[in-house]
């Protein structure tokens, strides 16, 4: 009997809207899933669905009929493109907006039953830095900041970074520039936030790469389709293969961390017959 093994939880956020998240999430699944990885992709807005609509999926169940009883998590589970799969939300659910943390707790306990046949979890988390953001993200293994070449977008990194270091302890924060025009411009935008992070904070940021501007992204959201999927040779395309290819290299998690997190359980098999 093969042991459990751990799945990589990557939580995708950046305090501010509109700065690409979803799209980031979507493709960077699209290029794990290329890799042979098994990819679930959880859209974390939990009250405004943004996964399905970007990608034209039309789920029968969300993850507010799972809060309700109504089924599993894995009877919401939607096949994307690439043969991900994905964890729809609610839409225009306001009741979804403020979990309980029992609700939060509940949810990605939830995620158990479906670990032995997912390598990878992509957690799409809402803007902000409300509970709900806070809970995923402390809930994955690596936190992936998303931030573009805007005073506001630095602003609100930097907000939540803080937010995650002095309240939760926090330390180490993987960081990818979105929408630049030159991968110079991209190492531009990692030095205005380590600037501010180095100078008040106790923080690690770890520079991932850049994905360029690129009008490919906002064709193939006009498609509802992914850009990875529907411009495969895109300049934004090749930038996620590549930032995919280091992702997959980070580490995979050895031991639980002492507070609620995803397959927890998957951390504290033994690993083989010895004490």
């Amino acid at each position: 009997m093969g042991s459990k093994h751990p799945v990589q939880v990557i939580a995708v956020t950046g305090g501010k809207g509109g700065i690409g998240k979803t799209n980031v999430s979507v493709n960077l699944s699209l290029a794990l899933a290329e890799m042979g990885r098994r990819v679930v992709l959880l859209d974390a807005d939990l009250g405004l669905a943004n996964v399905d609509v970007l990608l034209g999926l039309k789920p029968k169940a969300t993850l507010a009929d799972v809060l309700e009883g109504k089924c599993d998590l894995r009877d919401v589970l939607v096949t994307g493109p690439g043969g991900i799969r994905i964890v729809p939300a609610a839409s225009g659910a306001a009741n979804m907006v403020s979990l309980s943390h029992q609700q939060h707790a509940g949810l990605i306990q939830a995620f158990s039953e479906i670990g032995d046949n997912i390598d990878v979890l992509i957690v799409d988390t809402a803007a902000g830095i409300g509970d709900s953001v806070v809970s995923f993200v402390r809930a994955a293994q690596e936190a992936l900041v998303v931030v573009c070449d805007e005073p506001t977008s630095i602003t609100d990194a930097y907000a939540l970074i803080k937010l995650l270091n002095r309240d939760y302890g926090m330390t180490r924060f993987r960081v990818l520039a979105n929408m630049v025009g030159t991968p110079q411009e991209g190492r531009m935008v990692f030095a205005k936030l380590t600037k501010v992070t180095d100078r008040f904070l106790d923080v690690a940021l770890q520079y991932v790469g850049a994905v360029p501007y690129d009008e490919a992204v906002r064709k193939s959201v006009q498609k509802q389709r992914a850009v990875f999927e529907a411009f495969p040779r895109s300049k934004a395309s090749l930038a996620i293969r590549a930032i995919a290819q280091k992702v997959d290299a980070w580490p995979l998690p050895a031991n639980p961390r002492g507070h609620l997190e995803f397959f927890v359980e998957r951390l504290v098999q033994p690993t083989g017959s010895g004490l």
